[in-house]
């Protein structure tokens, strides 16, 4: 056992050794892109935090785990993974009812139900998502954050009802909800202008240190900004993530309350690495591994729950950054981790004081950055069916959840393509009224979506009785495909017509072949391909 953790140790070392020898020339890169990734993921990681109604400490611990983890093992290297928007929105409701400890449990599972997907290579199937699906989602997406931000204006308030107190949201007085929106205004302001000027630091932080310092000084003349220690109840101190076992009970009516929110978290979070992914491979022209990328972030994950973490993913905006900034390795995405636990360790008092005025402001600034507007302006530009499933998908984020309205993206999709699909199928039909002969050439995909529109092509009452059915320029694709081949034939024979089949595909021949004893349709094999039975 000793001599083969040995060998494990030692090859992943010289595994290192071979990477850190092709990668020098990044190393430079690497590093400094990590630089700036780490310091733009700290407003966002504690922005994060309050849509979930966590700690932000929990949260920035949460990115520093899940992006070690992932870039080491990850199968697109340059991606960053954190904590996130889509997560924390998918966990809110579960935290709010159940607590952390069902959070610590469900971000477990969430892990294992991921790394299965990518272990039995379903992530790939994430790559035939349309492009449509993808714009609904970042819109439905965005939307969600949105309106996410308005619960930092209310405050809780006790309320008498029938004599018992019950502490309920309100909002902030109009003088403090009127300052609060200036400063939300004034912070998306700044990380506005900040890139105009210089790109060296990331806007969002500028503008958290900035709303900061206007927040302790405004603190010192007896105006106090609602901050981050107001949201946690309590000053944060940080260090590393210590391991903690879930305090929970297995059992089945646990697993009952956790089960879904890990299905959708572990959908959520695969589909937003996947379009990560997709968006990295156009960038630098090269091609990640979806599947080990799957493994990657369920591992991240599994390991994150029992480390008391809420979960995260891949990260587009930051993965961006990276990329533009030079990061092409797994070391940039370990340098920002590294670096970002660093700040959590030494900085935590500075994370205390930002007022959540600036954290809303970049979080409205994601909501900008992540809504596709030029999708507004794609009506008559682009196919109705597209436009109408941007708009499920939208509206499905919004009032289902993000995976939930993926998935009917996709199906009504598939459905859309399946009905236009089924309209281009015709037939050339040549008569040969002297031996009392009509043969129909098929063209187009016979399936599922085409079948009525197939039965369509054929007169079955003034037909002659010697019909020939040509496929050489047709595909059958499905079962019932060969049902609809099968019942035009046996029509026919009601009928006391003859009907033979020519020049059927290798793959026609094989479906036939496999299913003869459960067609009766005539098959003149002189006319077909080279059959692939030799025993034909």
């Amino acid at each position: 056992m000793t001599n083969s953790i040995k060998n494990n140790v030692n090859n992943f070392v010289i595994k290192m050794k071979h990477q850190f020898s092709n990668n020098k020339k990044y190393i430079k890169n690497d590093i400094l892109s990590g630089l700036t990734v780490a310091l733009a993921l700290i407003p966002e990681s504690v922005a994060f935090a309050f849509v979930a109604g966590v700690s932000p400490i929990l949260s920035l611990q949460t990115a520093f785990m899940i992006g070690l983890i992932a870039a080491i093992f990850t199968g697109r290297p340059g991606m960053i993974s954190s904590s996130t928007a889509a997560i924390s929105v998918v966990f809110a409701s579960l935290i709010y009812q159940h607590g952390l400890e069902y959070l610590f449990a469900t971000v477990v599972l969430m892990g294992i139900i991921q790394m299965l997907i990518g272990v039995f290579r379903l992530g790939r199937f994430a790559r035939i998502i349309p492009y449509s699906v993808m714009l609904g989602f970042l819109n439905g997406l965005s939307i969600v954050i949105f309106l996410a931000q308005w619960s930092q204006f209310k405050v809780d308030k006790v309320v008498v009802v029938d004599g018992i107190e019950t502490i309920q949201k309100v909002w902030l007085p109009r003088l403090d909800f009127t300052i609060m929106l200036l400063f939300v205004l004034f912070t998306m302001a700044i990380i506005h202008i900040v890139p105009k000027i210089t790109k060296a630091v990331p806007s969002s932080l500028v503008a958290i240190i900035v709303m900061t310092v206007i927040a302790v000084v405004l603190g010192r003349f007896g105006y106090h900004l609602r901050n981050v220690q107001d949201f946690a109840g309590m000053e944060l101190t940080g260090g590393l993530p210590r391991f903690h076992m879930p305090q929970v009970v297995i059992s089945i009516d646990m697993l009952r309350i956790i089960f879904p929110y890990a299905l959708i978290g572990a959908l959520v979070g695969l589909t937003e690495a996947v379009l990560t992914l997709r968006v990295i491979d156009e960038m630098t022209d090269t091609r990640g591994r979806s599947n080990k990328e799957c493994i990657a972030q369920g591992f991240a994950n599994f390991v994150n729950g029992f480390f008391g973490g809420m979960g995260g993913d891949a990260m587009i905006g930051q993965s961006i950054i990276n990329i533009k900034s030079g990061g092409r390795t797994r070391l940039s995405g370990i340098v920002a981790s590294v670096s970002l636990m660093i700040f959590i360790m030494f900085g935590s008092s500075f994370v205390n004081a930002i007022p959540l005025a600036g954290l809303v402001g970049v979080m409205f600034m994601v909501v900008v950055g992540t809504f596709k507007w030029e999708s507004l302006k794609y009506r008559n530009k682009i196919p109705m069916q597209d436009l109408l499933v941007v708009i499920v998908v939208t509206v499905g984020t919004v009032f289902i959840d993000l995976a939930t309205a993926v998935i009917i993206g996709v199906v009504l999709s598939a459905l859309i393509f399946a009905w236009e699909k089924g309209k281009v199928i015709y037939a050339n039909v040549e008569n040969d009224e002297e031996n009392g002969i009509t043969t129909y050439k098929i063209n187009g995909t016979i399936f599922f979506g085409s079948v009525l529109n197939f039965r369509d092509l054929f007169d079955f009452n003034n037909d002659p009785n010697e019909i020939i059915i040509d496929l050489k320029y047709a595909k059958v694709m499905d079962h019932s495909a060969m049902e609809a081949i099968n019942g035009v034939a046996d029509k026919y024979h009601t009928l006391g017509k003859k009907v033979t089949l020519i020049r059927l595909s290798q793959n026609c021949q094989v479906l036939f072949k496999n299913a003869e004893t459960i067609t009766s349709v005539n098959i003149d094999d002189s006319f077909n391909e080279p059959s692939p039975f030799p025993y034909v």
